[in-house]
């Protein structure tokens, strides 16, 4: 092993986190530093008028992010199924709508389940797990994100495409 310290690199700018379910979908934010995320609010899912997707893209302009960072809930064979689907269309909804700034998708196996489990184990009880879990999750989400890049020094997941293109990363 080294003795040279661990150098955090990670590029600086809020970055929104989100944990897309069939009912509620959770927002995080991190810090402007890249270091910590924090949940947000819960959204109330909206597949006919997309109102959720509206929200989300005024707080992704009012927290002036750099990065939106998508779960994309694998199975736990590393395939895709039909919630990983459903997570890749509403990504792809969402870079349509927030112009420059990329989104990207990352690999979010069992994190609902284990925001319930801390929850559960900060004293939360069951039915008050429902108004933040989603919340929670988005938590876990992004901050695995930005702890995987400040490990490689790169951006996590891959970038979301619309339109068959690649969404050019918005550098700061």
């Amino acid at each position: 092993m080294s003795d040279e310290p661990l150098v955090r690199t990670v590029r600086p700018g809020v970055r929104v986190g989100v944990d897309v379910g069939s009912a509620r979908v959770g927002v995080a934010a991190s810090d402007p530093t890249a270091t910590f995320a924090h949940p947000v609010r819960t959204l109330a899912r909206d597949e006919q008028h997309g109102t959720d997707l509206t929200e989300l893209v005024t707080l992704v302009e009012e927290l002036a992010a750099v990065e939106v960072v998508v779960g994309l809930p694998l199975l736990l064979s590393g395939q895709e199924g039909e919630a990983a689907r459903i997570a890749r269309d509403y990504a792809v909804a969402l870079a349509a709508r927030v112009g420059t700034v990329t989104v990207r998708l990352v690999d979010e196996r069992l994190t609902t389940v284990d925001a319930h489990r801390r929850l559960r184990d900060s004293g939360v009880p069951g039915r008050g797990q429902r108004k933040v879990v989603d919340q929670a999750a988005a938590v876990l989400i992004l901050q695995t994100a930005l702890d995987t890049e400040a490990r490689s020094g790169k951006p996590p997941g891959e970038p979301v495409t619309t339109g068959g293109r690649r969404k050019k990363e918005r550098r700061r």
